[in-house]
């Protein structure tokens, strides 16, 4: 039977480039990992193994380094618009670029009030301590003409030790749960929020903030919902998101429930009176949707592991 050329792309991935900006004594650290996936008119690589319209993938390589020392790294979604910019209006068989990029936060060590001046202890701004809390995301898709920026992060673990019940759920035979009224709720958050930008006629949202933001909003509808169960903390999560950052129309989770089951102290003559729990790793149930602003078609896509 014939066969016929289907989606396709290439670039080369995870290319860790990590941009010192020195400030005096002062130094700020932007640390990320950068995948680059190109796309257009490679019929012809795929069918004669003609090279003529690729650009290889080690440019692509050179360009995030050289991009992060021409312009800087200001912020993940900056870096990335400059980076598919580029390829998509440089390279006329390339018609889409997708930058995908991790970002792996650094804080500032805090030094000592001690006497000490071996390199001056109370100056130092150079010292940084890797954050353990999240890793930041984020995918810019460009074609030419408009844009899709979807930003989000992952591996942010959160807990409620308290405030939160699991009860009223359908049983058949198989059903060995206790309802529970009282339990820990416990998940490591990943989100991706698809902006309304999507054109360089219109103003550009301010990246750093707009994460910083819903990162924020994200916690808070965690701590301050009273769940009944995990998909109602979801949406009140993405629900607090699209109403207070008007430049985000879709947030979509992806959130494990880390159980947390008592353990059965009895035998030793003690009461577990909701203090000792076994925390288990797996199997875990998975809880995943996207919240809408109303009027808005759905665009992230369910599974963006691939593609």
């Amino acid at each position: 039977m014939p066969t016929i050329l289907g989606q396709n792309q290439y670039g080369k991935a995870e290319n860790r480039v990590v941009r010192i900006t020195r400030d005096g004594d002062t130094h700020h650290i932007k640390d990320l990992n950068v995948s680059v996936a190109l796309s257009g008119d490679m019929d012809d690589v795929h069918y004669s193994g003609s090279n003529a319209n690729v650009l290889p993938t080690d440019t692509t390589k050179n360009t995030v380094y050289a991009f992060a020392k021409e312009y800087g790294i200001e912020s993940a979604e900056q870096f990335g618009i400059h980076l598919a910019r580029h390829f998509v209006t440089s390279q006329e068989p390339i018609q889409r670029a997708r930058i995908r990029i991790e970002e792996y936060s650094w804080d500032r060590i805090a030094t000592s009030d001690n006497n000490s001046k071996f390199i001056g202890s109370d100056e130092v701004n150079h010292s940084f301590v890797r954050k353990g809390q999240e890793l930041r995301t984020t995918q810019i898709t460009f074609d030419g003409e408009k844009w899709e920026i979807i930003s989000g992060l992952k591996d942010l673990t959160v807990m409620n030790s308290t405030n939160s019940e699991f009860w009223g759920y359908v049983k058949d035979k198989y059903t060995t749960l206790k309802e529970a009224y009282d339990r820990i709720l416990c998940t490591d958050v990943s989100a991706a929020w698809r902006y309304n930008w999507t054109s360089d006629d219109d103003r550009m949202p301010n990246w750093e903030k707009s994460y910083e933001q819903a990162k924020k909003h994200i916690l808070q509808a965690f701590a301050e919902t009273y769940s009944l169960s995990l998909q109602q903390t979801l949406y009140q999560m993405g629900s607090r998101v699209i109403n207070s950052r008007s430049e985000i129309d879709e947030i979509r989770f992806s959130l494990p429930n880390n159980h947390h089951f008592l353990v059965d102290l009895e035998p030793f003559g003690l009461k577990n009176d909701n203090e000792v729990y076994f925390a288990a790793d797996r199997p875990y149930g998975l809880i995943e949707a996207t919240i809408l602003r109303d009027g808005v078609e759905p665009k992230i896509p369910v599974d963006m592991t691939n593609l």
